[in-house]
């Protein structure tokens, strides 16, 4: 990857090899995927929520990577906490949705080789012959979706990877050969694409 540059008007520009393109939209495909799940509406004495379209699930996901992204927004509250998502879970998985949506179509549109499926590997990358460079050029609304892909991303790994703050002990004695470590890379190399766009927009 060429770190992210600064344009005018607080755009941002990369290029990526396209298996480091292909990684991030698979990863952001798969993010996109959780998000579009069923959600259940909870029962509710409202029909004005219902009426309007608002009404969304009233209790936390049961998946740990959906809780991380969708957290509660009460800690001592419950009641409130559940009302609070009854009316905003739907917008949020939308809006997460949509922003994976923008990073996946913007390495399309830079030049990424491939069509990109939630089970897309790169088994067969090193036999393929050299292709360009995905080159992403980002306008300012661009950068932000970016940036919140990315967060969700790495969010997801985290918790899938139980990743916590001050572990760093943990990953470096890990063997090389450990599918963890390998994961583990992934997640601290998407931190230096978000630093590297954050400092180009700085």
């Amino acid at each position: 990857m060429k770190r992210f540059r600064s344009r005018r008007r607080g755009g941002a520009h990369a290029e990526f090899e396209q298996s480091e393109a292909r990684l991030i939209a698979n990863l952001a495909a798969q993010v996109a995927e959780l998000l579009g799940g069923d959600v259940t509406a909870a029962d509710s004495d409202d029909p004005l929520a219902g009426l309007v379209g608002l009404e969304g699930p009233g209790q936390p996901p049961d998946d740990p990577v959906l809780h991380r992204l969708l957290p509660d927004a009460y800690r001592d509250d419950d009641e409130g906490a559940s009302d609070f998502r009854r009316f905003t879970e739907r917008g949020l998985r939308d809006a997460k949705s949509h922003n994976a949506q923008v990073l996946i179509q913007s390495l399309i549109a830079g030049g990424m080789s491939e069509p990109v499926a939630a089970d897309d590997t790169d088994d067969d990358a090193d036999a393929a012959p050299a292709q360009p460079e995905v080159e992403v050029e980002l306008d300012a609304e661009g950068v932000q979706a970016w940036l919140r892909a990315l967060t969700d991303i790495r969010l997801a790994l985290a918790t899938r990877l139980g990743i916590e703050q001050d572990d760093e002990q943990r990953w470096t004695t890990l063997p090389d050969d450990d599918p963890q470590s390998y994961v583990h890379d992934i997640y601290d190399w998407l931190g230096y694409v978000q630093e590297t766009l954050v400092h180009a927009i700085d």
